[in-house]
């Protein structure tokens, strides 16, 4: 499909939702000292990793003292993902509508990504016990992208939106991190886990009219022999998160290609566009994306201001992202990219006309 073909469906209104509770990263510091004491090694050493997380502040749907208590089992933490799942996604679905100028009987299709939990019925039908969606309204539940869920799960309602002509598609994205917190786990893993992820939810709603970007294209790459690189290992007492330490590496050696082959493809090249919009999974790699992208250092301006005010919210995060440049600019291109379990990366080229 090239981008300077017909215009995509567009993005009509973007809305976000954070639970309740608030968490300083110095106070996640100290629940982080605290509960590694005596069984990380180097702790002192490895507490930097919440002052170079270059996270101020986030959200987590549950206050600290439930995560102070080692002794959550998956069920109970799953159950705790449905109700809290639900109560992000009302917040955010209702002030997406209403920003959009429409009620629940306006959408023809819901998209939800979610990978922190496991809901059957999934999170869209529990949704519209909630809200007063049509009962013929079409569901398509995503599990399993990981951080990439934002851009990707973006890509399927805009794919959903292009084959249904005059269609309203509902996209929403809710992720509870800090759920998969592991009370039994005193590893290194975990306690930088612990620095980095947070709680959150966002919509957007997707239409041929409306003044926002339109959705020109979309792709993904997916890197061979990778698999070790994200995702999760399913423990006795939950999600047990994996992250390599050669992400940075991978993004700065390899992100390049895969973005200018995406945009070639679409006859456009990185120097066409005008604004990137990255899912900020860390630090370190937005520093690797600035130099794949041949970006100032710290010139991710946006998604750096997200990563500090609410950590990483994994597949939700982008669309923190996306929601303040909307807010703030009006670029002609955008890029938004994200990276996920496969070891995989997600690309969406929005254009505003």
């Amino acid at each position: 499909m090239s981008a300077t073909s017909e215009p995509g469906p567009r993005i009509r209104s973007i809305a976000t939702a954070v639970p309740d509770h608030r968490i300083s990263q110095a106070e996640a510091r100290s629940f982080g000292a605290a509960f590694f004491a005596n069984a990380v090694p180097r702790l002192g050493q490895m507490l930097g990793v919440f002052d170079n997380a270059a996270i101020g502040e986030g959200y987590c749907c549950l206050p600290r003292p439930w995560y102070e208590n080692a002794g959550h089992g998956f069920r109970e933490k799953n159950r705790q993902y449905l109700e809290h799942a639900l109560i992000l996604l009302r917040d955010a679905a209702t002030k997406c509508l209403e920003a959009g100028g429409a009620v629940p009987g306006d959408i023809d299709m819901i998209v939800t990504v979610s990978t922190t939990g496991i809901a059957t019925p999934s999170l869209d039908a529990r949704l519209m016990e909630e809200l007063p969606f049509r009962r013929d309204v079409q569901r398509l539940p995503i599990f399993g992208l990981g951080c990439a869920g934002g851009v990707l799960g973006l890509a399927r309602a805009a794919a959903c939106a292009r084959a249904s002509p005059g269609s309203r598609v509902l996209f929403l994205v809710v992720e509870l991190c800090t759920l998969t917190f592991r009370g039994r786990d005193r590893s290194a893993k975990n306690l930088v886990a612990t620095a980095l992820f947070r709680d959150g939810a966002a919509a957007a709603l997707l239409t041929e009219d409306g003044p926002g970007p339109a959705v020109s294209a979309w792709g993904e790459y997916t890197w061979p022999d990778s698999l070790d690189l994200m995702g999760w290992d399913v423990a006795d007492d939950g999600l047990e998160v994996v992250f390599s330490r050669r992400i940075p590496k991978v993004v700065r050696r390899h992100m390049r290609r895969a973005a200018s082959e995406f945009l070639a493809s679409n006859g456009l090249a990185l120097a066409d566009i005008d604004r990137f919009v990255c899912h900020p999974g860390g630090t370190k790699v937005l520093e690797a994306l600035e130099e794949a992208f041949d970006i100032p250092p710290g010139g991710l301006e946006h998604s750096r201001a997200v990563l500090h005010a609410y950590g990483n919210m994994s597949a939700a995060t982008v669309l923190f992202v996306l929601e303040r440049v909307l807010r703030e600019e009006d670029p002609k291109w955008q890029l938004l990219s994200s990276l996920g379990p496969g070891f995989s990366a997600a690309f969406l080229l929005l254009r505003s006309t």
